[in-house]
């Protein structure tokens, strides 16, 4: 889980990023609750879809705004001084609009904010929350005084701070990374001819919870890919491999918010000369990756390099998607490892490099680790073995 700590740095890091005269902020996104506070609805609960609200002050004072049984709900204990809870259900008596109790919720505190300068995180907002709090000085938008061009809302704000990851962070990347690997071994233990893509998603899914040690989702790519169908993705079907297929596992386990994200691919039966030769290609463009992987690197420079192994075998064309991707909360989050990509690596981010390979006729693949981008390189976190066999 997150810690107190590790919440009330993010907090400070937050109010460093605006101006001195705001005086509140009313965080919307349930991610960047999460980030904040701790707190997030258990998704696999009953209230698995709702959300609460944070209003933060500048004072230091934070408070956590919902439903009573939102509330309850929380994935863990939030680190928030206060709740203001509005009673949805009882057990007694018929139920309200739920999104009503959510805005009844804020307007308890509506009038502790009037006349005082505040942001609100406007893309996750309804519009009922800025009437409610009409009396206020609400604003979706700050500027920093005499540059106009430095116009940001919170949500920019705080997706650009989400790119330095804290240690408490690292430490649930690292532990979703342990599950991933405990299921990416599973896959070598059970796959075989006459096993099902769905079959294969359930023993996964067991083997990465089962060392997670706690309920977590699990989603990703669960397919056969062929030399007829080279490139496919999805959750598992009720396809049956055959001997000569290759599967192709690229998956992330969910806790707490925050995921992984890496892949292989496994031969079921022995691997064709044409699959070989992409899958080495494939390492050959992750180690690639790896050698431009700091801070201060570009985005573009390290595609660059990942592509370059497949430009000198003159299979370009075989790699047509990004070389990598930011992980975390979301999936994928900047920087983008793509030709045009204008971001630059920072250190704290955490990325993929996901080289890939698909020629109809041949075989398709992909391979992908998770890397803790440093100011003189990496750390990789990622550690499940890379190999067809």
């Amino acid at each position: 889980m997150l810690t107190k700590e590790g919440c009330l740095a993010r907090q400070k890091r937050l109010w460093d990023a605006v101006p001195a005269e705001v005086e509140w902020l009313l965080i919307a996104d349930p991610r960047h609750v999460l980030y904040l506070s701790n707190f997030m609805v258990q998704p696999l609960s009953f209230s698995g879809g709702e959300r609460a609200l944070l209003l933060l002050e500048r004072g230091g004072r934070s408070t956590l705004l919902g439903d009573n049984f939102t509330i309850r709900s929380a994935a863990a204990t939030p680190f928030v001084d206060r709740e203001v809870v509005e009673k949805w259900y009882d057990h007694q008596h018929a139920v309200v609009n739920r999104d009503h109790a959510l805005f009844a919720a804020v307007g308890q505190i509506a009038s502790e904010l009037a006349g005082r300068p505040g942001l609100i995180e406007g893309e996750w907002l309804p519009a009922a929350v800025p009437v409610l709090l009409m009396d206020s000085r609400a604003a979706f938008t700050i500027s920093a005084k005499g540059d106009p061009e430095a116009d940001r809302d919170l949500g920019v704000i705080l997706r650009k701070l989400r790119r330095n990851k804290l240690a408490d962070e690292i430490n649930l990347l690292k532990l979703s990374a342990k599950a991933g690997e405990a299921g990416m071994r599973r896959l070598r233990e059970v796959l075989k001819p006459g096993i099902s893509e769905l079959e294969i998603y359930l023993e996964v899914q067991k083997a990465a919870l089962t060392e997670a040690g706690r309920p977590g989702l699990v989603y990703g790519d669960f397919r056969a890919l062929t030399a007829a169908q080279p490139k496919v993705g999805g959750l598992p079907t009720t396809k049956i491999l055959e001997n000569g297929d290759l599967f192709c596992l690229d998956y992330s386990v969910v806790l707490n918010g925050y995921r992984a994200d890496f892949t292989n691919t496994l031969a079921c039966g022995a691997p064709s000369a044409g699959a070989q030769e992409l899958f080495a290609i494939c390492q050959a463009a992750m180690k690639g990756g790896e050698g431009a992987l700091k801070a201060g690197a570009k985005a573009s420079d390290v595609h660059a390099a990942v592509m370059k192994p497949f430009a000198d075998a003159g299979k370009r064309d075989a790699f047509p998607h990004h070389a990598g991707h930011g992980i975390g909360l979301a999936h994928p989050e900047p920087p983008i490892l793509v030709p045009q990509s204008d971001d630059i690596l920072e250190a704290g981010d955490v990325i993929t490099l996901e080289p890939g390979a698909y020629i109809p006729g041949v075989a398709g693949m992909r391979i992908e680790r998770n890397y803790v981008v440093t100011e003189t390189g990496f750390e990789c976190i990622t550690h499940h073995d890379i190999s067809l066999t």
